[in-house]
């Protein structure tokens, strides 16, 4: 384990006023987003779609990594270049889910293990024969009126820090994900005071497991209203309220956290981003994003199986809109 070539990976995917494309939507998450344009999830419609994100010009001022899907680190581009090295020349990192999923949780109601520790040493290792540079994990995380249980909070990050240690050993820079949903009637008081403790929780988990903080990155979810909740968060709110949750949970050897949007609509989820790095300073990490929907409804809207270009000009302003919010100058 190079701990220095770790950080400097992790530094530079968190390069001010930069975040992270994730484009690693799994085959039926993909035919969803593709079905709502009246597009067939192909193999060929897949690369092309994704070939079009990753040759926008210029877009590497905005876009430092990409998150991969299996089938597309081992695809070439339409030009009969492997997509690893098309994100290399436009000067973006090439990354790589690696878990199976979240699977239902034995002796518990409706809650999730994710799954994917079996064989990931010897996987890791592929994907850095392969070009990657770093990986993601996804934890889910429900609030409901029993949950999440201390059972499911202690599999997880379990799996979280198993992962990141293997990550660490093959030379991956690990993306941590535990995602609080946002699914549900929950209020933000709520979601801020089981984030913390999911958040406190991995931190401890990953201390136990010799994974090294500035080899990593945290992927997690903003302190929001649930979607169903009557009372919903202003902009200023959750900006305060997630940068607050974060200070009392994340240790400063953290050299950035990377956001999912959740859920949240293109816009909004800008807005937060960029309010939180507005109104603050002197925090011990970068604020940045790893969006899907949130960079990726418009120019998929726009493409539309065909328009190459106008998907690129769409894909370029979500670029650019969230790589300002990182500096804390949107308008």
């Amino acid at each position: 384990m190079n701990i220095d070539s770790l950080n400097d990976i992790a530094s530079a995917i968190v390069s001010p006023g930069k975040g992270i494309l994730a484009a690693d939507e799994s085959s039926p998450t993909i035919k969803k987003r593709f079905d709502s344009i009246g597009v067939e999830s192909t193999e060929e419609n897949r690369k092309n779609y994704r070939n079009m994100l990753f040759t926008t010009e210029g877009v590497n001022k905005y876009i430092s990594g990409v998150i991969l899907f299996d089938e597309t680190i081992r695809q070439q581009s339409p030009n009969g270049v492997p997509m690893v090295e098309v994100l290399n020349k436009a000067g973006m990192i090439p990354g790589i889910k690696v878990d199976k999923g979240a699977k239902a949780l034995a002796n518990t109601s409706s809650e999730t293990v994710t799954e994917g520790l079996d064989g990931l040493r010897e996987r890791c290792q592929e994907y850095v024969s392969l070009g990657a540079k770093f990986a993601k994990w996804r934890a889910v995380i429900k609030i409901g009126s029993n949950t999440p249980s201390d059972l499911c909070l202690a599999t997880n990050v379990h799996a979280l820090a198993r992962y990141a240690a293997l990550c660490q050993e093959t030379g991956l820079v690990p993306i941590v994900e535990p995602e609080v949903l946002m699914d549900g009637t929950h209020d933000i008081d709520q979601c801020e005071s089981i984030t913390e403790n999911t958040l406190k929780a991995l931190y401890h988990e990953l201390h136990r497991q010799r994974v090294v903080l500035e080899g990593t990155l945290l992927k997690p979810n903003m302190v929001i209203s649930g979607s169903e909740c009557p009372q919903q968060a202003n902009v200023e709110e959750v900006a305060q309220r997630t940068v607050a949750c974060l200070k009392r949970s994340v240790p400063a050897a953290v050299p950035g956290i990377v956001f999912l949007s959740g859920g949240q609509s293109d816009d909004v989820a800008t807005l937060h981003l960029n309010s939180m790095n507005a109104n603050t300073n002197d925090l011990p990490w970068k604020l940045s994003f790893s969006y899907g929907r949130a960079l990726q409804a418009a120019p998929l809207k726009a493409w539309a199986g065909s328009n190459i270009d106008k998907g690129k000009e769409a894909f370029m302003m979500r670029a650019k809109a969230n790589g300002e919010a990182c500096l804390g100058k949107f308008k």
